[in-house]
């Protein structure tokens, strides 16, 4: 269990394209890299995962039958530099701000991801927190390689 006090995820990693294009692998072309088999709130491969592209919108996976599990709303829209959303994927649970940013540096882009809000867990922060820590590294993986491929 975690010891930090300060309850935010934080990932920075490189990715050998243009901001335009990180931005748009990390959003429209996530239903490409997520790893569902691990990180997804149904039993069954979606479909499709959806970002209605503007503030407010939702962030859902749509099955193949039709059925719809949303995982947050979109706080900031900003192509192609910033993507944040109230996460609010595991029902019951309070929601968590996460945001990432594109940011070029050099002939590619550095995204740097934070989500935080993990106080709100109260005893289970720490837990959350380290849960989410760990999981981001997995979920981040196959993002690089979409992005660099």
């Amino acid at each position: 269990m975690s010891t930090q006090t300060d309850l935010t995820v934080r990932k920075t990693l490189a990715v050998n394209c243009s901001p335009e294009r990180a931005f748009e692998v990390f959003t429209a072309g996530m239903a490409s890299w997520w790893p569902f088999e691990t990180h997804s709130t149904s039993d069954e491969r979606p479909d499709a995962v959806i970002i209605e592209p503007h503030e407010g919108g939702r962030v859902y996976e749509r099955l193949a039958d039709g059925k719809e599990s949303d995982w947050a709303t979109v706080t900031a829209w900003e192509p192609p530099s910033l993507f944040a959303v109230n996460w609010h994927v595991t029902s019951g649970k309070p929601e968590t701000q996460l945001e990432v940013r594109f940011l070029p540096e050099g002939d590619g882009t550095r995204v740097e991801l934070t989500h935080g809000g993990w106080e709100r867990y109260g005893r289970e922060a720490a837990e959350a927190f380290d849960s989410y820590n760990g999981g981001w590294e997995t979920v981040l993986r196959p993002y690089v390689e979409a992005a660099n491929g």
